[in-house]
């Protein structure tokens, strides 16, 4: 995503705000990036503590206030405490592999329709057909569970953020600010997956 180390001396205010709510929790403090684009959004990542960040926007820090970037920190705090990062990985692997062998079994069976007899090579035809539906049916299914399962893990941290912050209304403000101002061009759906605002054309 092009994001790079947040200096403390650039942005004391989240990294205080980030600080406590990690005391709150007794964890340890993350790493903080910023992405400098006037968008707003904003994304945890790391498999485990020693290598767990979160990136937020330089449009977030400069258009929520003190209470609303917060509201949007403890979200992304409650992906990690969550585990949330690990969980995403295993169902983009998952839908990876499902589309390898997709792709495998597709060109084995036409390899091996070639040179067939007429009634052979009709069977085989037939054979590659059912196939393909049901590739297609579980690799469609796979996506359809991983975009599930991000969107789940959303809401929980919506909640999560509620939870840490006591403070719903901020929130709520912070997603209104959010949305129809989140979309980063040229990143990968499975890291779009992990925005705090993930629009549908991003799909």
């Amino acid at each position: 995503t092009g994001a790079k180390p947040l200096a403390r001396s650039e942005a004391p205010e989240p990294y205080n705000l980030l600080e406590n709510l990690c005391i709150s929790r007794g964890m340890k403090t993350p790493n903080l990036y910023v992405i400098d684009t006037p968008v707003m959004n904003a994304y945890a990542s790391g498999m485990n503590e020693g290598n767990y960040n979160v990136t937020v926007t330089r449009g977030l820090l400069e258009r929520l206030d003190k209470a609303e970037l917060e509201a949007v920190l403890a979200h992304e705090l409650t992906h990690i405490m969550n585990r949330d990062v690990r969980l995403l990985v295993v169902a983009v692997v998952f839908t990876g592999m499902i589309s390898f062998l997709a792709q495998m079994m597709w060109r084995g069976l036409r390899y091996a329709s070639y040179g067939r007899g007429d009634r052979r090579g009709r069977g085989t035809a037939v054979l590659m057909i059912v196939a393909a539906v049901l590739l297609w049916v579980g690799y469609v299914l796979a996506l359809v569970i991983r975009f599930a399962l991000s969107r789940k893990r959303e809401y929980l941290a919506d909640a999560g953020s509620v939870e840490l912050t006591k403070n719903p209304e901020a929130m709520i403000s912070a997603l209104e600010k959010i949305s129809g101002n989140a979309m980063l061009g040229d990143v990968p759906s499975e890291v779009r997956q992990m925005f705090v605002e993930n629009p549908p054309s991003a799909f």
